[in-house]
């Protein structure tokens, strides 16, 4: 019994000796955001899944000031420390400096202009703004009111990229259609705002908005868009998706939201019109892995868009029935457009003013 005892605590030991411990560091979304807060743990459950060894925790950020703590302690107990969020940059860049036998890992975070990043860093950044692009034509092909809607939590860069790459999508639509489809946009001010979200949300569909991208709490959005859709539609707040959809084609139109980062659609079945894919998962999971198993961590920037499938839209499980197929045929071809490089989707105003789709013909 005795020598069975010894044995167990030597293979635990060995164990826990060769164990590789991620701590995921929230930004104030906290967990249960259904957005890149819970698409980072899920990459982290990836890596304890598929990796051997790799056990996994997380420390919630309820405010802006919980970021040095929580990453100064995740730094102190940890192998790979996962920051998220544009928010915390400086913080995770002074912390990661401080502890330079700890490999560190940013979602959503990028080097201000000139700024090194510590060789034991690695940022994860997205071309949110194809995947937005994607989504802007989706909105101007499928709005019956000729205008759609954007609201942004704060006007920080990822947000920014989704908010210019939506409307260069609804402006290749209007280009390439002869169309007029325009768009109102608006800024909470906050990531956390429900209530400030959904007053945005209801002003604009007040102003003729019948689908709206949401770069904020998704579920205010999806509350506006029942809101509004339940009592245009006739239907209580819960009504099944077959009633949804057959209200939405007897009435010609209908009341939409866009959902957020990860795929949102189930959130809402048949007011989710689609949902922005940026994948934080895939992201998380590489840069454990890199730390873990290879031993040679891919430090610096790495910037994933389409070609690299870090971002991209939903499978519309729900609506794809709503959506005409010479639409779908229509993103395929713009979506291997960009993929191949063929066109760069803007980032910026000055950008989006410049950028012309006058020449782009679809062959059917």
């Amino acid at each position: 019994m005795k020598k069975s005892l010894v044995i167990f605590c030597l293979v635990a030991c060995i164990v826990s000796a060769f164990g590789f411990k991620a701590i995921m560091v929230t930004d104030a979304g906290g967990l249960g955001d259904r957005s890149f807060n819970d698409g980072t743990w899920e990459g982290i459950q990836m890596a304890i899944r598929e990796l051997d060894g790799v056990e996994g925790d997380v420390f919630v950020s309820k405010e802006q000031t919980d970021y040095l703590q929580n990453l100064t302690k995740a730094a102190e107990q940890a192998d790979v420390v996962i920051g998220v969020g544009f928010l915390m940059s400086d913080i995770l860049f002074n912390v990661a400096a401080q502890y330079p036998d700890t490999y560190f890992i940013g979602i959503d975070i990028e080097p201000s202009p000139g700024q090194n990043v510590p060789p034991n860093l690695a940022l994860y950044t997205f071309k949110e703004e194809e995947g937005g692009f994607l989504l802007g034509y989706i909105a101007a092909s499928m709005s019956k009111t000729n205008t759609v809607g954007f609201i942004g939590g704060l006007e920080v860069p990822p947000v920014k990229r989704y908010e210019i790459g939506y409307r260069t999508g609804i402006k290749a639509y209007n280009q390439i259609k002869n169309a007029s489809v325009e768009c109102i946009t608006g800024y909470v001010g906050s990531f956390t705002d429900a209530s400030k979200t959904k007053q945005i949300a209801l002003s604009q569909y007040e102003r003729g908005a019948d689908i709206i991208f949401t770069g904020v709490t998704t579920g205010a959005v999806i509350d506006a868009a029942k809101e509004k859709g339940s009592y245009f539609y006739g239907l209580n707040n819960n009504a099944p998706l077959n009633s949804i959809i057959d209200a939405y084609f007897e009435k010609g139109r209908g009341y939409f939201v866009i959902g957020y980062d990860m795929d949102q659609d189930y959130m809402a079945p048949g007011y989710v019109l689609v949902s922005s894919r940026k994948k934080v998962d895939v992201a998380t999971f590489n840069g454990i892995k890199s730390a873990k198993e290879d031993r040679i961590f891919k430090s610096g920037v790495q910037v994933l868009g389409l070609a690299e499938d870090g971002v991209g839209i939903s499978q519309m499980k729900y609506t794809k029935g709503l959506v005409p197929n010479e639409v779908l045929a229509e993103l395929v071809m713009l979506k291997n457009i960009v993929k191949n490089g063929e066109l760069i989707i803007p980032k910026s105003e000055a950008e989006l003013s410049a950028v012309d789709f006058s020449d782009i013909e679809f062959p059917f």
